[in-house]
């Protein structure tokens, strides 16, 4: 108990409340259009707006979060407008946004000393100014659900359906892409590159064995994402290793577990 003691392992437990929740929440609609190789892209792609930021001297969350932002909206754009596959399109973002963030860390000045911390993730080096993004990205999040949540799974589901009746699709797929993007870039201080998009999936695969509904499936992400974040934090902290590694072991164990004891399974 002495570890609440600490005012960075209070940051930690807060920033993967709101981590979690969002990471559910934006994980589910990425699940039901099966975008979880488009994450993977902007994942890797943010690397060169991070090294960016290190080469410019600017901020490298803000700089990773509009090389993301960019970089979604682009591969949506070579897959609608010229006709690129979506894989390819994935490919050639997830290569250039790399080469581009190596080029920038060995162009600056010096040891990066904060790169580590967005390769492999640091929940404890959260701060306050951490904090507020994820609340403030959750309320926008939560307030795009409440506004639009059918027309979300509509789009989400049947894009070609959702058009034909007169929905407004390319608009909430731009939406959720941007939401994505920056969602993105605010995780991965958490768990870092390497392993950022376990919490984007999942959680989100152990609720489907569960649920069928798009609503129930997010409010079972949710509690599942809350639940093995938290006790991977307490476990890591206890044993003194990573914890972002010790939350994907979590997950893929209680994943592995729903899979065999999935009522599905005998249909």
């Amino acid at each position: 108990m002495e570890f609440f003691e600490y005012a960075f392992f209070r940051n930690a437990i807060l920033g993967i409340l709101f981590n979690s929740i969002c990471a559910a929440i934006i994980g589910t609609y990425i699940i039901s259009r099966r975008m979880v190789a488009i994450t993977g892209g902007i994942t890797h792609a943010c690397f060169g707006g991070l090294g960016l930021g290190y080469f410019l001297g600017l901020n490298p969350v803000v700089t990773a979060s509009v090389f993301s932002v960019f970089s979604a909206l682009g591969v949506e754009w070579m897959a609608a407008k010229h006709r690129v596959r979506e894989d390819s399109a994935i490919a050639v973002i997830w290569a250039f946004g790399m080469a581009l963030g190596v080029l920038f860390v060995f162009l600056t000045p010096g040891y990066v000393p904060e790169l580590n911390a967005f390769l492999f993730g640091n929940l404890l080096t959260i701060t306050t100014t951490d904090i507020i993004s994820f609340a403030v990205y959750t309320a926008v999040l939560l307030l795009i659900y409440i506004i639009a949540f059918k027309k979300v799974v509509a789009s989400a589901f049947d894009r070609d359906f959702a058009a034909v009746a007169g929905l407004p699709v390319k608009w909430l797929n731009t939406v959720m892409t941007i939401m994505i993007a920056i969602g993105v870039v605010l995780t991965i201080r958490m768990v870092g590159i390497m392993l950022l998009m376990s919490l984007f999936s999942l959680p989100q695969m152990i609720a489907e064995t569960r649920c069928v509904r798009f609503r129930s499936m997010t409010i079972a992400a949710v509690i599942i994402s809350v639940v093995t974040c938290l006790s991977g934090l307490l476990v890591s902290a206890y044993i003194d290793v990573p914890c972002s590694a010790v939350i994907v072991i979590f997950q893929v164990i209680v994943f592995i577990a729903a899979r065999i004891f999935s009522p599905r399974k005998s249909q």
